[in-house]
């Protein structure tokens, strides 16, 4: 499995999304881009559920973790 780390300035707003096996990893970064883009623009109050709708429609997967300790 390909994971993608979604980074946020606030650490509990940190996301993670297994990446369709059809993406390449030079090119899921700028699709992933711009999917959030589009639902940015759409709806500039948006929420993590409706990004996740969007990303999942194309074969994302939002994946649970835990945030461990930071790396100094």
């Amino acid at each position: 499995d390909t994971l993608m780390i979604l980074p946020a300035k606030d650490c509990t707003d940190i996301r993670l999304v297994r990446v369709p096996d059809e993406f390449e990893e030079h090119e899921v970064y700028r699709h992933v881009t711009g999917l959030i883009a589009s639902v940015e623009e759409d709806n500039p109050n948006y929420t993590w559920e409706e990004i996740a709708a969007v990303l999942e429609d194309h074969g994302f997967e939002p994946v649970d973790f835990i945030l461990g300790p930071a790396l100094d």
